[in-house]
């Protein structure tokens, strides 16, 4: 383990925000990670886990926390059979045919560098996912998810630290209990950034094959060519998504100020037939869980009467091309993006009665 002092958080985050942190430590392996996380519980420290920084947004004061930087990095993309664990009689669900491939990515790992290695190796299954910013452990705890592909489509098992058993362990796809944007380990975190289970490593089973999986997201395959449910090259899929996201700002690029941002600020609203109903006609719906509908949050804002680019102060503002983010124009302030953040929720739901709610973890600042 590596102290870090000083430490501001506004360094270590998509966002370009946040204060110093009194105590960091940089964590480059399982053990030091391990070993951080117990002698901080031993003596009763807060903690706050730091891994890409895509989906923090931190208050300006110093934090009371201690840091600790997941930095161990690296992943194998030929763990067939790994530590005896069997491949699954089936394929998993929207898998293509053919050899089944395990491999595993450490959690600190940057999350689009290791799904351009499958790509670029052959495999099959992450393609869709291409231009999340962020690294590996945090796509289990979101459930991370993009034009119609979740990591809970292709992730066979996570491996994490118990900080309540005092144990590492692996929790599998079913223990992990995903759903939209969710999953065991959010829902067990009291504390924002301060989760039971600590992961440590990830495993997906992917599908060596040049064709990607099939096309879910109506978009996307337009863009393709193909009809939803067909395939298409994984490479033209992960050219394409990375296209499409660079037009939303939603590839992060340091002289883009509509990157800098936790990406999409609110998840999609997920609400009763009823509610959906009583939207107009063009609002976007998608099937949900039975009796429930999602919604476009970006629809929403936009039809509240927020437009690209709408402020409320000089440095934050909706991006530019996409109303679904918050971003920060150069010199904003945690206080500043909070701000807008609730001008827009209040909005939305005096317009539509229905209550956006936060996707990035908010440390030492609330929407209330």
């Amino acid at each position: 383990m590596t102290s870090q002092t000083p430490y501001l958080l506004a360094e270590h985050t998509t966002t370009r925000v946040g204060g110093p942190a009194a105590e960091a430590v940089l964590c480059r392996t399982h053990a030091e990670i391990v070993q951080a996380l117990q002698q901080a519980d031993a003596a009763g420290k807060k903690i706050l886990l730091v891994g890409g920084g895509s989906n923090l947004l931190v208050a300006d004061e110093p934090l009371e926390q201690t840091v600790i930087q997941l930095a161990n990095t690296g992943y194998d993309l030929g763990s067939v059979g790994l530590d005896g664990f069997e491949l699954t009689a089936e394929p998993l669900e929207g898998e293509p045919d053919g050899e089944r491939v395990l491999v595993r990515a450490q959690a600190g790992q940057n999350w689009d560098d290791f799904v351009a290695a499958t790509v670029d190796a052959g495999l099959s299954g992450l393609e869709a996912l291409s231009g999340i910013p962020g690294a590996v452990g945090a796509t289990p705890v979101q459930n991370v998810g993009a034009y119609g592909a979740e990591v809970a489509h292709t992730l066979t098992r996570a491996h994490v630290y118990d900080r309540q058993e005092r144990q590492q362990r692996w929790l599998s796809n079913d223990e992990l209990e995903f759903s939209y944007r969710d999953s065991l380990i959010k829902r067990t975190t009291a504390t924002p950034g301060s989760p039971r289970y600590v992961v440590l490593e990830v495993e997906f089973q992917l599908v060596r094959d040049q064709l990607s999986a099939p096309i879910q997201y109506a978009e996307l395959a337009k863009h393709l060519g193909v009809s939803v449910g067909e395939k298409a090259l994984a490479t033209h899929v992960r050219a394409i998504v990375l296209a499409l996201r660079a037009g939303k700002g939603m590839v992060l690029a340091d002289n883009d100020h509509d990157t800098w941002s936790t990406g999409s600020f609110f998840t999609n609203p997920i609400v009763d037939e009823q509610t959906a109903a009583s939207l107009p006609q063009d609002a976007p719906r998608f099937p949900a869980s039975e009796g429930k509908v999602k919604l476009s949050a970006g629809w929403l804002i936009q039809h509240a009467g927020f437009e690209k680019g709408f402020k409320i102060g000089p440095n934050a503002s909706l991006s530019t091309k996409h109303t679904l983010a918050l971003t920060n124009r150069g010199g904003a302030s945690c206080a500043e993006l909070i701000a807008l953040a609730k001008h827009v929720r209040n909005g939305v739901q005096e317009h539509f009665g229905i209550t956006l709610v936060p996707e990035p973890l908010l440390i030492g600042c609330s929407l209330d």
